[in-house]
This record gives C-alpha cells, structure tokens and sequence, in this order.
C-alpha cells in the first residue's frame, strides 16, 4: 500500500514529514532522504499498531494540484 506524504523543510531547517492518512503519523530528519526513510518507518509502525488494535487502515485522501 501506498501513502501520500508531504515534506517541508521548516524555519530551523529541518524536514518535517507527514501522512495526511494518517492522522499524527509525522517524523522528521536533517536531509529529505533522512526525513523519506523516517516517515516510512513512520508509517509502518503506525500500520502495525492499527492492525494490533484491530482498526481499520484509512483510505488514502486524494490530492489535486490548483
């Protein structure tokens, strides 16, 4: 399964990644590579938990460009 994520470097420089899917799922490196992996680790472990609880995964949000 595939997430959308959004990577922004903030005011300190560092790269906050998050999964809008998955409500608090965000995790952060110094690079954009480091912040990619993170959130992927993320995300997986955000997975687990949910299926550990019993919940179901959310559907992904769909995106549009304007």
């Amino acid at each position: 399964m595939k997430f959308r994520v959004i990577i922004e470097q903030d005011e300190d420089g560092v790269f906050v990644a998050q999964c809008p899917s998955l409500p608090g799922c965000i995790s952060q490196g110094k690079t954009r590579e480091e912040a990619q992996a993170n959130i992927k680790e993320a995300i997986t472990g955000y997975l687990k938990s949910l299926e550990k609880h019993g919940e179901p995964i959310p559907p992904p949000h769909a995106a549009e460009l304007v």
